[in-house]
Order: structure tokens, then sequence, then C-alpha cells
């Protein structure tokens, strides 16, 4: 596949401008009840699916690029910050934690599928949350709820939530994605 100027493929999951940062890009922006998805095939955003109405993303959904989750996909985060992005756009952010869980798949089976928690470093509403030990519990209990419910009604995926961790465990997890997705590349 030749690189683009619209292509991903060649963003680090660490920000090179930023420190001790990741990338992220958004896919649905927070408050949307379309749910999209980059197609690296196409290089482009494409509507996966509709949630009913009364139901819409928390907060802005994307990915870690230059990951490979146990999913198959990049790392899945959700962003906290004061505005909603829009579908392609870049964040710096920093992890405060991850939603640990598994997929139930049609023969039986479990995958994991987590996602990581982080704040946009733009952010001046949520500039203060540096763990996920720092949010209102009831935020928190929405965000996995959301998490719990979304798979559901998306694909009739059953979301199995195993816990919440702080940001040890969250980069722990984007360093063994990081590493898979090099495993990927150099075979």
């Amino acid at each position: 596949m030749s690189t683009s100027a619209n292509s991903f493929a060649d963003l680090s999951a660490l920000d090179p401008f930023q420190g001790d940062t990741l990338q992220v890009v958004i896919e649905t922006p927070k408050s949307s009840r379309n749910k999209y998805a980059y197609d690296a095939e196409r290089r482009c955003f494409q509507l996966k699916k509709v949630l009913p109405a009364g139901m819409a993303f928390p907060y802005d959904f994307g990915f870690v690029p230059s990951t490979k989750a146990d999913d198959g996909d990049e790392l899945d985060v959700l962003v906290l910050m004061d505005e909603p992005a829009f579908p392609g756009c870049v964040l710096s952010v920093r992890l405060i934690g991850v939603i640990t869980g598994e997929d139930k798949l049609e023969d039986g089976k479990t995958q994991r599928n987590d996602r990581l928690l982080a704040v946009a470093c733009a952010s001046d509403l949520y500039a203060d949350i540096q763990h996920v030990n720092d949010l209102p519990d009831p935020l928190l209990r929405h965000m996995e709820e959301f998490f719990q419910n979304y798979p559901r009604v998306l694909s009739q995926k059953e979301f199995h939530l195993l816990g919440t961790q702080g940001s040890e465990t969250a980069a722990k997890l984007v360093a063994q994605a990081q590493a898979a997705a090099r495993s990927v590349e150099n075979s």
C-alpha cells in the first residue's frame, strides 16, 4: 500500500512533539450517534452504524496509530476534552487509565477489547485529571456502562467489563500493542 497525505499509517503512537504523550486519531466525535471507523484500504472514514435515539458517544472516540490490540484493530481510546473534535483530527493526549474488558464472540470464545482513557493535552476543563481515580464516580460508571451497552447495539456482541485500571496498566497495553504492530510489519 502506498502512502498518501490522508493516510494514518505513518503516524507514531507517541507524539514526537509532546514528550510522553500519545497521538490519537478521532473516529467518532463526542455526542455523535454515528459510529465512524477509519478504513485503511480506502483511506477514508466510513459510517459503520447509527446508535438508537437517546444513545450517543459520551466523549470523542478514536484509536492510537501504529498499534495492534488483541482484537486485531488499533487500540481504542476515549478522549476527554472540552469540545468535540471531528473524524480524522489528530490529538495529543495523556493516558489516565483503561477500561479492561472482553468481547464474547459468536463462537462462544472471548477476546480482549480494552478501551484506553485519555485527556487531550489542549483541554482546560480536564487539565487537572491525572489518573482515572481523579474522575467522579458517576462519570466513570457512565463510561463503563456505555462500553457495556454500545457493542450490543452495534454488533450484537456482549462486552464483559473486567475492571478499570490506572495509567501504568494503560501504558503497558500501549507498549504491547506497539510491539504487536511492529511484529506484523516485519512479517
